[in-house]
């Protein structure tokens, strides 16, 4: 078992720097998940760790030792592959025990291993089949038993996933969190989907053209987004956005935007009074927006006038796709709901849980 630690790691293509000075400590038996949209990053601070790509400037740690110039053999790592990589004319025991045979492992350990990891993934009775034999959800499973066989330190997942159907998907991601916790070594996990990360990962490093924006739990980064893009990119639907100003009204502070006017919860107004007649993008998570005959009754809440587009029926909730005074948002509410496309209605905000951020530079967050 090894932590892995990326001290000001940087990767360059020509003048683009793909991964833009990436420290991120990862602890021993951690679940860390890289995400973001493609072309972030993400793949290329993987390959750095496996060793398929050169470091520009900085170093990588797995464990106690720098594997800068460690050949990706050496580094005690697996990775499992967005490509299954089976080889097509053996059988899923000589596939999973192929890196084991060159490494010139004893025959005994290699079947024991083997059948170790094929009772762990529920793949025994496949054992004698050849890939071709196999569906998309237990070619993957063959992959990441290849990947466990090694027994590394480090395992690492290159958005394994993605070739999968929606059902299988959910599935799998199920059995990957299993795995890491029945054999506790660390992972490290790189994916677009942020329903993937916050699903599986103890902790998310969201990333953005090679710069890591935020690092922190799956709860933490929903509840308390550091900036515009953390907060729009976690989240599902994503939050809604409001150009706004922050105003005073009658002792009360205001959120005044073209679509609504709202007063902020006494709780929230005291760490908002610096902003007080500034610029400011006001967010909103889609499930903070109700049908007033469904809103929880011990909230603070707003009324905004708005027209229904389209609804989507998710059978537990219905997402509405609403407009006020030209601008999109979306509500996520009660299935209940009595409001469907082309009604004017009015939307409760639920005010307890908005969040503001600066309207220049980084957008930071206004904690």
């Amino acid at each position: 078992m090894a932590s892995v630690t990326y001290n000001h790691v940087y990767k360059r293509f020509d003048d683009v720097a793909a991964v833009n000075n990436m420290s991120i400590e990862i602890e021993d038996k951690e679940f860390l998940v890289l995400v973001g949209p493609s072309g972030s990053g993400k793949t290329t601070a993987l390959r750095l760790l496996a060793g398929l790509e050169e470091i520009s400037e900085g170093q990588i740690l797995i464990g106690d030792r720098v594997v800068n110039d460690v050949a990706p053999k050496d580094r005690d790592i697996a990775m499992v592959f967005q490509s299954y990589a089976l080889y097509p004319h053996m059988s899923v025991y000589d596939n999973m025990a192929f890196g084991l045979k060159l490494r010139k492992t004893p025959k005994d350990e290699i079947e024991k291993r083997v059948k170790n990891a094929a009772e762990i993934l529920r793949i025994e009775e496949l054992l004698d089949r050849k890939p071709r034999q196999l569906s998309g959800g237990q070619r993957q499973r063959v992959a990441v038993g290849r990947a466990i066989v090694r027994e590394p330190s480090v395992f690492l997942f290159d958005e394994p996933l993605s070739n999968l159907d929606a059902k299988l998907r959910v599935q799998t991601r199920a059995e990957i969190t299993k795995l890491h916790q029945q054999l506790a070594t660390t992972f490290v996990y790189v994916t677009h989907d942020q329903v993937e990360a916050m699903t599986m990962a103890t902790r998310i490093a969201v990333i953005r053209r090679g710069l890591m924006q935020q690092v922190d739990s799956p709860q933490t980064l929903y509840d308390h987004p550091m900036n515009v893009f953390v907060a729009g990119f976690i989240g599902s639907p994503a939050m809604n956005f409001f150009d706004a100003k922050v105003d005073r009204s009658n002792g009360q502070l205001i959120i005044d935007s073209e679509v609504f006017n709202a007063v902020v919860p006494e709780a929230k107004a005291s760490r908002y009074q610096e902003y007080v007649g500034k610029q400011v993008v006001f967010g909103i998570r889609p499930e903070d927006i109700h049908d007033p005959s469904f809103t929880p009754s011990d909230v603070q809440t707003s009324l905004v006038e708005a027209k229904v587009d389209v609804t989507e029926l998710m059978g537990s909730e219905i997402f509405l796709h609403l407009e006020a005074k030209g601008k999109a948002f979306v509500g996520r509410v009660d299935p209940r709901t009595s409001m469907r496309a082309g009604n004017d209605v009015q939307v409760a905000f639920n005010m307890e849980n908005i969040h503001l951020f600066e309207r220049e530079g980084d957008q930071a967050s206004i904690m």
